[in-house]
């Protein structure tokens, strides 16, 4: 641990985040504003360009902590298909000197590279830095590592969901986040609608550890609040999920991002056990095995970060578990002033960390907000009615979704905040997409000749799951058993079935998704034509996350008796239009169609946007799994 009055200048990054030949953007968090200089090396040549604030914009989120937004836009278009190095000076000392863990060996600074068209990529979602698999970025850091050409690079990663669990935290994370807050000064604030009154009330109280149910005034009227939001949702179909140590504040959630995307923070604090009962600690002491095995595996994720554009897209856990499920959650999570503002928080969070790096054109007027926000705080509180004014415009804000000019082009949905609600009652799930939505989705796609679309939940997914959850959903509980799929909403489901098979949108579409815990790939044919167009279900999930292996068994045999090609329940479902034809995981034994191991999905592209090859990268070490299709 460095000395108390020593901080180094950067704790998080850099992380390379939309590149173009003609445009950089890159993210950091320094402990001061820094004065930052980028040097490219390009074909034996060296550019250096002094980023000025126009170049790099400046969000101070505590005393100690400067989120920096590099954004460059270049006259001279780089090379593609080349490895470019780079380095960033501050006070003319580069990353080998002030970040050594990001160089590869026998490098003297980080390289990318940018591709004419995307080849190949590798995806996934879902990290959960407590759950026991082992790490899926590491994955990547090995793919990096053993990249002797540029074509060998991936032209990106996308994280299409889950990047953080907001809602889901361990208790040695939780103290962790704690001992950071205090040690850089993150801003506190001010909470309505809590038994505390403010932020440093809240991490000394006896319920912020595995109690913050308890943080709810004791009234009949929280009662919704605390069962279906705040008290967690416990799902004995698919996974356990626990809320008893969500973060409420926005430097927890800040935190959070620091302590999960870079060592360096964890180089800065010694956290010791709270005060817990007898049947916490052994819990407690559990959960730190698996953080401290997490925290030594970050030197390589923030060198995969380093050197591979990263593209993101939130899904629920980076907010809350269920997010805007149901128009009944929508009216109970934002009808409380306590639970809308800790969906805010996180979800300004998202927009600094994630949000921001994908498409910084459309984020101008809330950074500005966020800054002013910053400069108003007074003895390190933000100011109350600032903070709610600016979380109330970011719950508005409908521009989280975004297209690359990429070949193929990708395109990034926003399925969380802007939902077909249903038309028969407030408890049923929500469409993904609404209907405005949708038909922005299929002008974005006339005329592409091939299209990815990254979808954090499956378009097309296991049909037996899909029909335990409509089950459910009919029962009036689509919360038990996390009901949020394309088809659970009719309007929805009939819509994007439309789109796909419009003569004037892409012949050849991938699907990439997550957030299920498992992996498959599924072709895609629609029935009758002949022609096209050819569709692939990619799902790869998770990072750092697995569905019960026992329980995924089971609804891998049952999904294949119920539902074969010759089954006549295959009638009863939105997609009997389409044929559904799984691939076969390679290592997987006699008629496994769904994989269950943490890591990372890969796939490669040929001319004409089709994926040839499609491998999910396990993260025990075991030898990659090709998704094979049927012969």
């Amino acid at each position: 641990m460095l000395p108390l009055d020593i901080l180094p200048a950067v704790l998080a990054g850099p992380l390379l985040r939309r590149l173009e030949p003609r445009r950089l953007v890159l993210w950091l968090v320094g402990t001061r504003e820094l004065a930052l200089k980028l040097r490219l090396h390009v074909a034996e040549q060296t550019r250096d360009i002094t980023l000025d604030q126009g170049q790099c914009q400046v969000v101070p989120v505590g005393r100690q902590a400067f989120i920096h937004l590099i954004d460059i836009t270049l006259e001279d278009a780089l090379p593609q298909d080349v490895a470019i190095s780079y380095d960033l000076l501050i006070d003319d000392t580069g990353i080998a000197e002030w970040a050594p863990h990001l160089l590869y060996p026998d490098a003297h600074s980080p390289s990318f590279v940018l591709h004419s068209r995307i080849h190949q990529l590798v995806h996934g979602s879902c990290r959960k830095p407590h759950h026991s698999a082992d790490e899926g970025l590491l994955c990547i850091d090995r793919l990096l590592a053993d990249a002797h050409t540029p074509a060998e690079r991936p032209a990106l990663l996308m994280m299409s969901g889950d990047q953080v669990y907001a809602d889901d935290v361990a208790g040695p994370m939780l103290r962790a986040i704690h001992a950071l807050i205090m040690r850089l000064g993150l801003f506190d604030e001010y909470l309505e609608g809590a038994v505390v009154d403010d932020s440093a009330s809240l991490y000394e109280h006896r319920a912020s550890y595995y109690h913050r149910a308890n943080l709810l005034p004791a009234l009949d009227s929280n009662e919704t609040l605390r069962e279906r939001f705040f008290g967690g949702v416990k799902k004995p179909i698919f996974t356990s999920s626990t809320a008893d140590n969500h973060l409420v504040t926005f430097a927890e959630v800040i935190a959070m991002y620091l302590l999960v995307w870079s060592p360096t923070s964890w180089t800065l604090i010694t956290p010791q056990p709270p005060s817990l009962s007898a049947e916490e600690q052994p819990r407690y002491a559990h959960e730190q095995v698996q953080i401290d095995k997490f925290r030594d595996g970050l030197s390589g994720v923030a060198r995969v970060f380093a050197h591979l554009s990263t593209l993101m897209i939130f899904d629920d856990h980076d907010i809350t578990d269920d997010w805007n499920l149901s128009a009944q959650w929508e009216e109970t999570a934002y009808g409380h002033p306590f639970s809308k503002r800790i969906i805010g928080n996180a979800l300004l969070a998202y927009l600094l960390c994630q949000g921001w790096g994908n498409q910084p054109d459309v984020f101008g007027k809330l950074v500005s907000q966020t800054q002013a926000l910053a400069t108003q705080a007074q003895d390190n509180h933000l100011d109350a009615a600032t903070q709610d004014d600016l979380l109330e415009t970011l719950l508005k804000f409908q521009q989280w979704h975004y297209v690359l000019p990429t070949t193929p082009a990708l395109v990034v949905l926003d399925t969380r905040t802007r939902r077909w609600r249903s038309e028969f009652t407030l408890k049923q799930p929500s469409g993904l997409l609404d209907w405005e939505a949708l038909s922005e989705l299929q002008q974005e796609l006339l005329d592409h000749p091939s299209a990815i679309i990254v979808s954090p939940a499956p378009i097309f997914g296991v049909k037996l799951i899909e029909t335990v959850q409509k089950i459910f959903s009919w029962c009036g509980h689509p919360l038990l058993v996390d009901a949020e799929n394309w088809m659970a909403h009719r309007g929805a489901a009939q819509v994007i079935l439309n789109i796909f098979r419009h003569s004037r949108t892409p012949g050849n579409y991938v699907i990439l998704s997550g957030d299920v815990h498992y992996s498959f790939v599924y072709a895609v044919l629609i029935r009758h034509r002949n022609a096209g167009p050819k569709l692939w279900q990619i799902t790869s999930s998770g990072i750092k996350n697995e569905f019960p292996p026992r329980l995924l068994e089971w609804f891998d045999r049952l999904n294949r008796w119920l539902y074969s090609p010759r089954s006549p329940l295959n009638w009863f479902t939105r997609r009997r239009k389409m044929q559904v034809v799984p691939h076969i995981p390679e290592h997987a034994e006699a008629g496994e169609r769904l994989w269950n191991s943490a890591g990372i999905g890969q796939v490669f592209f040929n001319e004409q946007g089709q994926p040839e090859a499609i491998y999910q990268h396990n993260a025990d070490g075991k030898p990659r799994t090709r998704m094979v299709a049927p012969e």
